[in-house]
């Protein structure tokens, strides 16, 4: 999953969407960072760990073209979160644009957010990365800025037409999937540790 689908989960656990996303940017001890989005970071990484240690997830990167071993768990992410983006109003009451603008709203008003996350944030505004993901045009897109910011870039050469080809194979995965991390995200933020609450 990437930023799309952990807004919406944490849109779907009503938990906060900048420690959610902020999962994503926040590398060490969880208690480093600020009180405000350490349960969004402990949840991130709990969903994360779930998606990739499940058989549905294991299956569909190993369905890769070996050439795209290293990045497929990468271009799963990306293609999870076009899925949702295309499949939005069976997962959301809110229209797509209106949660977009929300989530903007939120990540601008959050306070001490990590420095790589709090740099990207009038990009992803301005570009809206998360409507974006709706179109073909817009996953390709996301594929190639994550290349740019990979440190081998060539690994990615090609991708965006095989999940193209995929485009079935990650449509079932995500549809089987996607439910379940729903399910997770709620009971999981019930389940916190004290000590990031």
């Amino acid at each position: 999953m990437n930023f799309l689908a952990h807004l919406h989960l944490a849109d779907n656990s009503q938990t906060s969407l900048a420690g959610n996303l902020a999962g994503d940017f926040a590398k060490g001890n969880i208690q480093n960072f600020a009180k405000p989005l350490q349960q969004g970071i402990w949840l991130h990484r709990q969903l994360d760990q779930l998606t990739d240690e499940h058989e549905l997830s294991r299956d569909l990167v190993k369905a890769f073209p070996k050439k795209y071993s290293r990045v497929a768990p990468i271009l799963m992410d990306l293609a999870f979160d076009h899925m949702l983006a295309r499949y939005w109003d069976e997962y959301h009451n809110s229209k797509l644009e209106e949660f977009s603008s929300y989530a903007y709203d939120e990540l601008d008003k959050a306070l001490d957010l990590p420095e790589s996350l709090s740099k990207i944030l009038p990009r992803m505004r301005q570009q809206n990365w998360l409507k974006a993901y709706e179109s073909r045009a817009g996953l390709n897109d996301a594929i190639l800025g994550v290349s740019r910011r990979f440190s081998k870039p060539e690994l990615f050469v090609g991708a965006d037409k095989v999940v193209k080809q995929m485009d079935v194979d990650i449509e079932i995965a995500f549809r089987t999937l996607y439910p379940q991390l729903m399910a997770y995200s709620r009971i999981l933020s019930r389940k916190t540790p004290e000590e990031f609450l």
